[in-house]
């Protein structure tokens, strides 16, 4: 909703808006309506009934690949890097290692030219960490070019809480956005929605994350 203006949000209506999830299926099962007890929706919504990695697999040539660790071990495959992003645990088919820690594995990053997973053990591993973002394709809600600094707070992914930060111009079209706290799992090309308070100031496109490491 970022990308709306003043314009369409005043002619928009959100009749639930004030209402969390369980409280709007508790009125739609009190008017007997089927859509109570249908399952959250948790893929992309215009593929429908299939499974993601099924739909990509009909259009994209899978490319297996090395599943290494951080410190270049390896230790799986991967079927395909587009199947994974930044901060996936679930679905790497990968355990604990041999004499190593029992803590789950993250994708930390992707060797795209070498078709390699970069994975490491715990989710506030330093290489999942981000100390801010480059954002680009700029949108503001009052329409007005952002020139200056700015503290307010960003999302950076679905149901996350926010995150105080300070935005930087870069230029017209570029802002450089530093958290507070050092923040997992930023991943670009998702959108950064910026806020003061509950008013959404507007959004951005994530161009590049700032590593906590290198």
């Amino acid at each position: 909703l970022y990308t709306l203006g003043h314009e369409q949000i005043a002619q928009s209506l959100f009749p639930v808006g004030e209402l969390e999830k369980p409280q709007v299926r508790k009125i739609a099962e009190d008017l007997g309506l089927v859509t109570a007890k249908k399952k959250d929706s948790t893929g992309i919504c215009f593929i429908g009934e299939r499974k993601f990695r099924d739909f990509l697999g009909r259009y994209l040539p899978a490319q297996p690949g090395k599943i290494i660790t951080v410190d270049g071990d390896e230790i799986g495959e991967h079927q395909g890097l587009m199947y994974h992003t930044l901060g996936q645990r679930k679905g790497l088919g990968i355990g604990g290692t041999k004499d190593g820690s029992e803590d789950p594995w993250y994708v930390v990053d992707k060797d795209v030219e070498n078709n390699v997973l970069i994975v490491a053990q715990g989710h506030e591993h330093p290489r999942l960490m981000s100390v801010g973002l480059i954002a680009q394709q700029l949108h503001w809600v009052d329409r007005e070019p952002f020139t200056g600094t700015l503290r307010c707070t960003v999302k950076t992914r679905y149901r996350q809480t926010d995150i105080p930060c300070t935005i930087n111009a870069l230029d017209d079209d570029r802002i450089e956005v530093i958290f507070d706290e050092p923040v997992a799992a930023v991943t670009p090309g998702q959108s950064a929605v910026f806020y003061s308070g509950e008013v959404c100031l507007g959004g951005g496109i994530i161009e590049q994350r700032l590593p906590l490491t290198v």
